[in-house]
C-alpha cells in the first residue's frame, strides 16, 4: 500500500478527532477560562510560572514524546502494519488524548497537584499514597531507561574501541543546545524580549550549534556520559523552570517539527510503499501474542501513563488559561501519535518486502535510517546530514523527557510526605528532611541511574507495562473527579478497564516468564529485579485500582 495514502488518511482522522471528540470532552467536562489557573493563582517564579501557548505546548511535547512514539510502534511492527495503525490512531484520539487532556484539566482545578492530590481529594489518602509509590517506582524506570538510551546516543566509542563521529558530534549539539536554551529563557523571562524575534534567533542558534557540533565532536564513554547526566538533571530538575525547562523545551519542539516536515517531505518525495506485511496474526514474528503485547510495545504512540504525570506535574502549573489544556493535551497527543505513524512508515520501507525479520539496530536508527533514505532517493547527498538530525532530534527528546521525569519523581517523593492540607515548610524531623527538594532529587537520581547502567534494553520491558499500568490508573483518578462533581466521566469507563486488563496480563506474563527463568537457572540479577519490580507493581495496580471502582460504585448508588 502506498505510504503516501496511510500518511494523509491518519493524519485526517487524528484532525477530525481533535475537532469533534476533543471539543466534545471539552464542552462535558466545562472548561471556563474565567477561572484563574494555579499558574496565575500561585505565582512563584520557580514552579508556577504562566507560559504562552505556543511555549508550554513546545514544553509538554518534548517532554512526552522522547523515545517512546518511535520505539514502541517499530517494535511493535512484527504484528503487521494494520493493528499498529488501528491502535495508535483509535487509541490517540480514544484513550491517550483523553487522558493527557483530562489529566491536565483535573490538575489545573486541584491548584496545580498532581494525579495523587486528585486521587486523594476523590478516592482517599491511601490511595494517593499507594499511587504515588506506583507513579516513584514507574518514573525510576523511565529516569534509568531514558537516561542509558541519552547516555548511548552520546557515546563516543563503539564496541572495539573505535571513535563514533555521529555520537560525538550529536553529544556537541546536545551540551551546546542546554546553552541556547538558558540564553532563551533569560531573553524571554527577564528581558522581556518578543516571542517571535527571539524564537527567529533560537532557531538560527540551533543550526550554528549543528555546524559547531560536527567540526567539534565530543568523545566521551557511556558510563562518563551517565554520571554527568545524573549531574545534570540533578540540577535541571530544581532550577527555576523558566531558565531551562520551559526555553528548552520550547525550542527542543523546532527540532522535532523539523524532523515531522522532513519525514513529510521523505514520504511525499519518494513516495514508498509499505513492505511490512498487513497482519502476521494473532502471534508476531517472534511468537508473541497479541494480546496484551501490541497494546503495551506501541506505548506512548497511543497511550501513555507517563503523560499523565507531565500534565499534571509541570504542564497544570505553567497553564495560561483552561482553554489552552484542550490544545496542549488533546492536540499535544494527538501530534505525538503522528510521529508514531511515520516511525511505521519508516520501518515499513527499510522491511524487505516478502522477509520474515525485521531490520536490524535500534528503533531510533531504523528510524533516523528509513526516512534519511527516503530523502536520499530524490536528494542525493542529504541522507548522511538528515540521518544526523533525526538522530539529534530523536536524543534531545530524550534528554527532555529524561529531566522532566526526574522533576516529576522528586514532586512524587515530596508529595508522599506531605498529607492535605499541610505544607512542605511546615513538616518537621525526617518528614522534612525526606521532603526537601535537594534530597527528593538527590535520592532519585542516585536511584534511577543506578539501575540505567544496567542498559536499557533490561528496563524498557517493565517501563511498557508500567507506564500502561499507569495509564489505567490516572484514568480511573479522572473519572472518580468528574463523577463526584457531576459532570459526564462515561468516555473514562472502556479505556481505563481495557487498559487495566492489558497490562495486569502482561505483568503476569512477566512473573511467569521470571520465575521459570529462575527456577531453571537460567535467571540473572536482572531477572530477580524485574520480579520484584512487577509483582510490586501488580499488588499496588490491584490495590488501588479497587479502591477507585469502589469509589465509582458509591457514586452511583448515591445517583440511584
Amino acid at each position: 500500500m502506498s505510504a503516501i495514502l496511510i500518511l494523509v488518511i491518519s493524519f485526517a482522522l487524528l484532525i477530525l478527532g481533535y475537532f469533534t471528540y476533543g471539543s466534545w470532552c471539552a464542552k462535558q467536562w466545562g472548561l471556563d477560562d474565567s477561572v484563574v489557573t494555579p499558574a496565575h493563582e500561585l505565582e512563584d517564579g520557580n514552579d508556577y510560572v504562566p507560559a504562552k501557548a505556543p511555549v508550554l505546548l513546545g514544553h509538554h511535547f518534548s517532554s512526552i514524546a522522547g523515545a517512546g512514539p518511535i520505539n514502541g510502534p517499530i517494535q511493535a511492527a512484527v504484528f503487521g502494519w494494520v493493528p499498529v495503525l488501528l491502535w495508535i490512531v483509535i487509541g490517540g484520539i480514544f484513550f491517550g488524548a483523553v487522558q493527557d487532556f483530562s489529566a491536565i484539566f483535573a490538575s489545573i482545578r486541584h491548584k496545580g497537584q498532581s494525579i495523587g492530590s486528585v486521587i486523594e481529594t476523590n478516592i482517599g489518602q491511601r490511595a494517593k499514597r499507594l499511587f504515588l509509590a506506583f507513579s516513584y517506582l514507574t518514573l525510576l524506570l523511565v529516569v534509568a531507561a531514558f537516561a542509558s538510551i541519552v547516555a548511548g546516543t552520546f557515546n563516543g566509542f563503539n564496541a572495539e574501541g573505535a571513535t563514533n563521529l555521529v555520537n560525538g558530534q550529536t553529544a556537541t549539539i546536545s551540551v551546546l543546545f542546554i546553552v541556547i536554551a538558558i540564553i532563551f529563557g533569560f531573553l524571554v523571562y527577564r528581558k522581556n524580549a518578543p516571542l517571535g524575534i527571539s524564537t527567529i534567533i533560537g532557531v538560527l542558534a540551533i543550526v550554528l550549534i549543528i555546524w559547531l557540533g560536527r567540526t567539534f565532536p565530543i568523545y566521551m564513554k557511556q558510563n562518563t556520559w551517565m554520571i554527568l547526566l545524573g549531574v545534570y538533571i540533578m540540577v535541571a530538575s530544581v532550577t527555576p523552570v523558566w531558565i531551562l525547562l520551559q526555553p528548552r523545551d520550547y525550542l527542543s519542539s523546532f527540532l522535532l517539527y523539523g524532523m515531522m516536515i522532513l519525514a513529510v517531505i521523505g514520504v511525499f518525495g519518494s513516495n514508498p510503499t509499505m513492505n511490512l506485511p498487513a497482519f502476521t496474526g494473532f502471534k508476531s514474528m517472534t511468537g508473541q501474542p497479541l494480546f496484551p503485547v501490541l497494546f503495551i510495545t506501541v506505548a506512548c504512540g497511543a497511550i501513555s501513563g507517563f503523560h499523565s504525570l507531565v500534565g499534571s506535574g509541570t504542564t497544570a502549573k505553567q497553564l495560561n488559561k483552561e482553554s489552552d489544556a484542550k490544545m496542549i493535551g488533546y492536540g499535544g497527543m494527538l501530534i505525538e501519535c503522528g510521529l508514531a505513524v511515520i516511525a511505521l512508515l519508516a520501518v515499513g520501507y527499510l522491511f524487505e518486502k516478502g522477509g520474515s525479520t525485521m531490520p536490524e539496530g535500534t528503533p531510533t536508527v531504523v528510524f533516523a535510517g528509513g526516512l534519511s533514505k527516503m530523502i536520499g532517493t530524490f536528494a542525493p547527498g542529504a541522507e548522511g546530514l538528515t540521518y544526523q538530525l533525526l538522530i539529534l532530534a530523536v536524543s534531545a527528546f530524550c534528554l527532555t523527557s529524561l529531566d522532566t521525569a526526574t522533576r516529576l519523581a522528586r514532586y512524587m517523593f515530596q508529595e508522599f510526605f506531605v498529607k492535605e492540607g499541610e505544607k512542605i515548610e511546615d513538616l518537621t524531623g525526617a518528614r522534612k528532611t525526606l521532603a526537601n527538594p535537594y534530597v527528593a532529587t538527590l535520592i532519585t537520581v542516585v536511584l534511577g541511574i543506578g539501575m540505567g547502567m544496567g542498559g536499557y534494553a533490561k528496563i524498557w520491558p517493565l517501563f511498557g507495562a508500567a507506564n500502561q499500568l499507569l495509564a489505567g490508573l490516572a484514568l480511573l483518578a479522572a473519572a472518580a473527579w468528574l463523577g463526584n462533581i457531576g459532570k459526564n466521566n462515561k468516555m473514562f469507563l472502556f479505556p481505563m478497564v481495557f487498559m487495566l486488563i492489558a497490562t495486569i496480563t502482561s505483568l503476569i506474563i512477566t512473573i511467569t516468564g521470571k520465575f521459570k527463568a529462575i527456577a531453571g537457572g537460567t535467571g540473572d540479577l536482572a531477572a530477580y529485579l524485574q520480579l520484584i519490580i512487577a509483582l510490586v507493581l501488580i499488588v499496588l495496580a490491584v490495590i488501588l485500582a479497587k479502591e477507585g471502582f469502589e469509589t465509582l460504585q458509591k457514586k452511583k448508588k448515591v445517583e440511584a
